[in-house]
């Protein structure tokens, strides 16, 4: 490419080529006090955690006209349960979420169902009330995700879909 007036080498001399740096700095370690080696720490009101989670969010807000709810029951709380369990799917594949973990999250509890079972109405309905109040009911939200069985999350939509169908009992432990 041809050198302008202006720039401050000639535009004969020779073209200058990458060459690497004299000090190569080390590996990265974790070792300042606060790092965690290895995973994330599991227990008793840790949650789930993973990579942009706040796309989770957008997932299910999209999902939110597809959402089949009974009278009394509010689409904030809905979601608010429901995006919990959605991240833990996620986090046990150590990745960001998608369609398919709100999907399921959605169908476990049997929101994206016209006509669910009366006593899984009845459940779901006190597990959810109140929740899209955020900082009066943590415990309340970690309760309606550690309902959801880990092997149910680890199903696919479909399969998911078949067990809640034939029987949505099997998919939770409530």
């Amino acid at each position: 490419m041809a050198a302008p007036k202006f720039s401050p080498t000639a535009p004969t001399a020779v073209a200058r080529a990458y060459t690497s740096p004299d000090h190569v700095p080390s590996a990265w370690m974790p070792d300042r006090p606060a790092d965690i080696e290895g995973f994330q720490p599991v227990g008793d009101r840790l949650g789930s955690q993973g990579p942009d989670q706040g796309f989770a969010i957008k997932i299910a807000n999209s999902l939110r006209s597809k959402l089949h709810l009974q009278p009394g029951e509010h689409p904030d709380d809905v979601m608010r349960g429901c995006l919990g369990v959605g991240l833990r799917r996620a986090s046990l594949f150590s990745r960001a979420p998608v369609v398919h973990d709100l999907t399921i999250a959605y169908t476990v509890w049997g929101f994206m169902d016209t006509a669910p079972a009366a006593d899984l109405v009845a459940m779901r309905s006190a597990m959810f009330e109140g929740l899209r109040h955020v900082g009066h009911h943590y415990v309340e939200a970690r309760q309606v995700v550690d309902a959801v069985r880990e092997s149910t999350l680890r199903m696919t939509p479909a399969q998911v879909q078949d067990a809640y169908a034939s029987d949505w009992r099997s998919l939770l432990d409530v």
